[in-house]
């Protein structure tokens, strides 16, 4: 009787299998770091605000990274009835809100037929049109003075409103033309066979699909609106005109001579979260919106 041993593996032809080395992509890897970096650079300013805003008013110019404990009356004293930041915000609201408003009425008209109608010289007016957003603001600070002075429009929302739609529109013309121009022009013609009129087709077909051009369109104006300071500076002097970027600048410690950085930080914090938590939730609609075209 022969046995068999099994301890030996079986003869075969095949050569073992080697793994190949693992290459490591270090290219990934320091993309992957700058970002990191990118973004700690972006936020670092941001997080000291908040750091410093929790603080005590004692513990202001304190170099701890957390605050302890943390207190929330540099909050209490941001809304003191003698710093008007109540109708500071409304004010910002009212201006922002208004400016975002004129600025899709009429930027999307003049885009649409900047993109869509052919006449002389067109590319030179989206030129001219882009260049005038180039003009540092302060340059114009002294003509609109004057100018509104003596129009009697000095302490009013309309001396707030109309030189920052200047600064808004050729961004929102711009825009919006570069979006209206990648919409195929089939699709006004469909609807024209199906018996509309242009202006119909407009509204009912082009309005629609550019929806998320438009939507980016507003918060990015909304956002400069908001932020705007040396013209809102420049044209009141009243505490019931001053938006809420420019009441910050008047804010007064105990005393009235020192600097409440705690009140100032924590007012910051007031101005920038809403505006964060705004494009955090339709981030979707902003990438859209700069990203996509006409056909869907």
């Amino acid at each position: 009787m022969t046995t068999i041993d099994t301890t030996k593996p079986p003869a075969t032809d095949k050569a073992p299998v080697q793994l190949a080395p693992v290459k490591r992509n270090w290219g990934m890897y320091a993309a992957y770091v700058g970002i990191a970096l990118i973004i700690v650079y972006c936020l670092l300013p941001f997080y000291w605000m908040i750091v410093t805003a929790l603080r005590r008013p004692t513990d202001t110019f304190s170099i701890a990274p957390f605050p302890a404990p943390p207190s929330f009356q540099n909050f209490i004293d941001v809304f003191n009835p003698n710093n008007n930041f109540g109708i500071a915000l409304f004010n910002s609201v009212l201006v922002a809100g208004v400016v975002t408003i004129l600025t899709l009425l009429i930027g999307t008209f003049s885009a649409y037929a900047l993109a869509r109608l052919d006449f002389r010289f067109k590319n030179a007016i989206l030129g001219l049109i882009i260049a005038c957003s180039m003009f540092p603001g302060i340059a114009m600070v002294v003509p609109l003075f004057k100018l509104f002075i003596d129009i009697g429009w000095i302490n009013t929302y309309q001396a707030l409103i109309i030189p920052a739609m200047s600064f808004a529109l050729p961004l929102a013309v711009w825009n919006l033309t570069a979006f209206f121009r990648q919409m195929p022009a089939e699709l006004e013609e469909a609807a024209m066979i199906d018996g509309c009129t242009q202006g119909e087709a407009f509204r009912r077909v082009i309005i629609p699909l550019a929806a998320p051009g438009v939507f980016t369109t507003a918060i990015i104006v909304f956002v400069t609106a908001w932020n705007e300071y040396i013209i809102a500076l420049s044209m009141t002097n009243k505490p019931g005109y001053r938006t809420a970027t420019v009441a910050v600048t008047f804010f007064t410690g105990t005393t009235g001579r020192d600097i409440p950085v705690g009140t100032i930080q924590a007012a910051g914090v007031i101005l920038t979260v809403p505006l964060l938590i705004m494009v955090l939730i339709f981030q979707r609609r902003i990438v859209a919106g700069l990203t996509a075209g006409g056909v869907k």
